[in-house]
Formats: C-alpha cells, structure tokens, sequence
C-alpha cells in the first residue's frame, strides 16, 4: 500500500510512503482506489484542514494528512454481508491505493463507513454509493463525475440557499474566483433563473475564459471593482483572499445584502483581509453538510439526490464542452497535480484525473 502526504503545517511539502495493507477483521471491507480527481477543491480541503478536520477523515503519521479525494474504488475483500467482492464505488477517498472502511446501513450495494474516527465528523462525506443504483452514474462521464460532481453538489445547494432565502431578486449576485469550477456549476444553476444578474469577478489572466462561458451576465476584474455600480447586491466569495472581500464590502458598504464566504482558491490570501470591522453584513460561511442535512430532512436523502442528479446532467453535458481532462498515473502523478493546482500552474479550463 502507497499514501501520498503532505505537510500539514506547509502543503507544498509532500512525500510518498509505502505502508502495509491494512488487515480487516469482521465488519470491516477494504476498498482498492482506482481512480480520483484533482481540483482547487481538494486544496480547498487541505487549507481547512486544521479548521473544519478535513485532515481527521483519513488518519495519517504525525504532523502530515492525506487530502480527501473524490473518486471511484472498487469493494477487494469483504466481511460484511451485503457489501460484495468487485462491486464499483463511488465516495470521499484518500490519495492512497487502499482504504480499510466499517460498513454500516448497507443498502443497494452501497454503504456508510462507520468506522469509529469518523463518529464526530460531517456524514455527508461517510456515504459510498455502489455505481449500479446511483442515479448520477454513467459510465461515460466517471471522469467527469470525479472532477465536477462534489463540487456541483455545493454548487447546487448554494443555488439553492440563495434561491431559498430571496437572494438571488435583491440585486445581482457577484461571484469571485468566477473561473473556478465550483463557481461555474453556480453560475450555470443560477443563470436558469428568471431575471437573476450575475457578475463573475476574476483576475485579468481569466477574464476571456470567463466571459466566453457565457454564463455571467458581466465579467469584471479585480482590478475594476470600482466599477461595479452602488446598490444591494449579494457577494459569494469562492477566493478566500481576505483584501477582496474587504474591497467588496468597503464598495457597497450596508447596501451589501449577504456575504457568503465558500472556497479559499486564492489560499495563499486566505484571511489577509486588514483588522477592524468590516463594512455592511458579517460574512457567513457556507458549509454544504449542514444544507445537506435541511434538504434532506425536507425532501428526503433519495429526494435530495435525485434532484441533484437531474440538474447534474445537463450541466455535465454543457461542461463537457470546455473542459480540458488532464491524465496523470500513481500517486506520483497526484503529487505532480497537487503541487500544479497548489501553485497556480494550471488553465482554468483544465482538471487532472488520477488513474492508480
């Protein structure tokens, strides 16, 4: 077995470790990954580490982590009755070529992973879903599945919060890092609504891209904010970059009517903002579990992803358009994308698939 780490305290350092096959004993399957893909979401999830315990999903030696992957496993030996031998997954996986998982409500093929570490950490991330009865899967698009479907799935309920609480009638809806793939599928989800003006903040580097997507009514970039007229408009920060978000609130001041923080793309201005109180609302951070929990109490676990899965699909097929698929081979390849999207070094247009 094979880990690709990184320094939790510096996330430009990086190794490889070989260590043994994790044994499973009853009640317990291991999981051979296949397959993951990288974005900026996955440093979303290391510059959080610490925060939102990211780093506790996948335990790793002292000092370094394992950041979580999304991706496809397949089911290598099973003790536990319902959870087959071969049987293809899709979930929330480690950078590692395998992972030992406690099955818990096993059903269709699929399960929880129960095991004990993750008993006080976020359940949206514990499922496994066997690709069979998965309303989202099709065979043809994994690639796509593993590089835009977590982040659609924020994306829709971010959509859908913003929709939920009026947001999206009280002025335009201004997105930063608007070239970022998390940012796009919220863009496309809100631009399908009747009246909604979106704005998509970008740097100059990204403003042709951006505005070729044809989904934001006006691209602007972070040097022109003065430019953004006066009046209520609602902010959905994907950047993290704390003088931005000062810079956006100090321009609207109280006619600001939300402010949503979401992603840290740009994660080396992470919390750089200057003291002192910022100017109009408090910033709200967005975390997708806790929405996850009201819409599935509201329609239901099953509801909740089949609604997903019929907004996925045509924006599958319209991102499919544009999106430039990166294949990398073994961890060293991950290692080789991580440290790529760490620093900057790729297209807005592009994402890195990991085949192991």
């Amino acid at each position: 077995m094979a880990d690709f780490l990184v320094k939790r305290d510096d996330l430009r350092q990086t190794r490889i470790a070989a260590t043994d096959v994790p044994a499973i004993e009853s009640g317990q399957a291991l999981l051979r990954v296949d397959s993951f893909g990288l974005t900026a979401n996955n440093v979303t999830y290391a510059v959080m580490g610490e925060a939102m315990s990211y780093w506790d999903f996948f335990p790793a030696a002292e000092g370094w982590g394992r950041v979580p992957m999304w991706g496809f496993a397949e089911v290598e030996r099973s003790e536990v009755e319902g959870v087959e031998p071969g049987t293809r997954l899709y979930g929330y996986l480690p950078p590692s070529t395998h992972l030992a998982v406690t099955p818990v409500k096993v059903a269709g093929g699929g399960f929880a992973d129960g095991s004990p570490h993750r008993a006080q950490l976020p359940s949206a991330y514990h499922r496994f879903l066997a690709t069979g009865g998965d309303p989202f899967y099709r065979a043809e698009t994994e690639a796509m599945q593993m590089l835009l479907r977590p982040l659609f799935f924020t994306s829709f309920l971010i959509d859908d919060q913003l929709a939920d609480e009026g947001l999206t009638e009280r002025g335009p809806v201004l997105l930063s890092s608007a070239s970022s793939k998390t940012a796009i599928a919220a863009a496309f989800l809100l631009a399908q609504r009747q009246g909604v003006e979106l704005v998509g903040l970008t740097s100059p580097r990204s403003a042709e891209f951006v505005a070729g997507l044809g989904i934001y009514g006006r691209t602007v970039t972070y040097d022109a904010i003065d430019s953004l007229d006066a009046g209520p408009a609602t902010f959905v920060d994907f950047s993290g970059d704390g003088g931005l978000r000062r810079e956006i609130h100090s321009h609207f001041g109280d006619d600001l009517v939300h402010s949503m923080a979401v992603g840290v793309t740009h994660w080396e201005e992470f919390g750089s903002e200057s003291g002192g109180e910022l100017p109009g609302p408090r910033p709200t951070f967005f975390f997708a579990p806790t929405r996850i929990v009201k819409r599935a109490e509201d329609w239901g676990r099953i509801g909740l992803e089949q609604r997903t899965a019929d907004a996925w699909h045509p924006f599958c097929d319209w991102a499919g358009g544009w999106l430039e698929q990166v294949p990398g081979q073994g961890l060293e390849g991950a290692r080789d994308a991580y440290l790529d999207v760490l620093e900057g070094r790729v297209d807005p247009k592009t994402a890195h698939v990991i085949s192991l």
